[in-house]
């Protein structure tokens, strides 16, 4: 069974969003943090990931970019045509 990684981005999303309210909510309720510490961090969990598939995808459409002009500037001229100088 295959998974959707875009299904899968937003239930992290959604489970981080929602695990943060509850954090910030319980916190204030009790006025303690360290009790409230695990949640906070199975937010973190959540959002982790999908930081690093954002990187990922950013650095794979720089690449992609960069590859399309080196391709471009290495593209020979048609006869006839000449370069320009500057």
């Amino acid at each position: 069974m295959k998974v959707d990684k875009s299904l899968l981005k937003t239930v992290l999303f959604a489970l981080g969003v929602v695990s943060f309210v509850i954090a910030t909510y319980q916190t204030v309720l009790q006025n303690d943090l360290m009790r409230n510490y695990w949640i906070f961090m199975v937010s973190l969990l959540c959002w982790l990931p999908l930081q690093y598939w954002r990187r990922q995808e950013a650095r794979r459409a720089k690449e992609i970019e960069v590859n399309r002009q080196v391709a471009a500037m290495n593209k020979p001229l048609k006869p006839g045509k000449k370069k320009k100088r500057g």
